[in-house]
């Protein structure tokens, strides 16, 4: 069994339903490296990616969830094989918040390409795929 070792940001997502939105990751690749079933927390990983989800519980509100979740914010995992995840995403009619593209990015003297797509979760967390 290898050492799991943490990113140094791990985002963690309030989810409405733990088990559906565990499946809902596990079909566009996640693997679950840990999870504790009587919290309804499960930690996931993709390419290195590493989320956590925990259904609602009231301990880390500021406000009232109300969907979409995360306004405001969206999360950017490069990934392996973007085309292998966006054709099993239009495969199963998952929303498309924004479709593939490349976009540039200028970061100081340097022009960068980045090939993305954007989807929402089930409870509208924005999800940005790049390669």
């Amino acid at each position: 069994m290898r050492e799991l070792v943490f990113n140094k940001l791990i985002p963690e997502l309030s989810v409405s339903n733990i088990h559906k939105s565990k499946e809902f990751y596990l079909s566009l690749g996640f693997s679950v490296l840990y999870e504790r079933v009587e919290d309804k927390f499960c930690f996931l990983e993709l390419d290195g990616n590493q989320i956590m989800i925990e259904e609602v519980n009231e301990h880390w509100n500021t406000g009232k969830l109300e969907y979409p979740y995360g306004r405001g914010i969206n999360i950017s995992m490069e990934v392996e094989d973007i085309d292998k995840i966006y054709d099993f995403v239009k495969s199963k009619h998952y929303p498309i918040f924004r479709d593939m593209q490349v976009d540039q990015y200028q970061v100081n003297d340097k022009i960068y390409a980045d090939k993305q797509f954007l989807i929402q979760d089930l409870d509208g967390y924005l999800l940005r795929f790049t390669s």
